[in-house]
């Protein structure tokens, strides 16, 4: 694949503010996921600030351990147009290693009601050496529309 991103956009009837509340809170990541390998926030407080690290509980068949943690580091944080995170791992002795690729939501309002969203999955900066063991993206096309659905309707007002 030639291109080190992929991104799906879809446009919900929901404010841009609303969306991105739901984005900056953690506890709300595995139902937006579209893989299912989310499970769990371990760090439940809402995203404020650059450079804030939340951790995610996590389940892949194919991960040796099924179960694990991913940490994750707060990149882009711009209410309401922009969130983003760099996931990693931890180490035993506290040590915050990140790989390299990037979890981006770009929303713009399309007017007091209504919000386009697009999703990124960005693996750029990912060192070779890493490329070497990882498949990137490590998840199929339908993934990021997926994911978006899932936003729309926890976003969306309750009647």
């Amino acid at each position: 694949m030639a291109e080190e991103n992929v991104s799906a956009t879809l446009t919900v009837a929901v404010p841009a503010a609303r969306v991105f509340a739901v984005l900056a809170d953690p506890t709300t990541h595995s139902a937006i996921d579209g893989t299912g390998w989310v499970q769990e926030a371990a760090d439940q407080a809402p995203l404020t600030e650059v450079g804030q690290i939340f951790r995610m509980g996590m389940y892949h068949a194919d991960h040796p351990d099924g179960d694990y943690r991913v940490v994750n580091k707060v990149q882009v944080l711009d209410p309401p147009r922009a969130i983003g995170w760099l996931p990693g791992t931890e180490k035993g002795d506290g040590h915050l290693d990140f790989g390299g690729w990037i979890w981006r939501y770009d929303l713009a309002s399309l007017g007091p009601s209504e919000t386009e969203v697009t999703l990124t999955y960005d693996w750029s900066a990912v060192p070779r050496f890493i490329r070497e063991y990882l498949q990137f993206p490590p998840f199929g096309p339908e993934h990021l529309t997926n994911s978006l659905h899932h936003l729309a309707e926890l976003a969306a007002p309750t009647v």
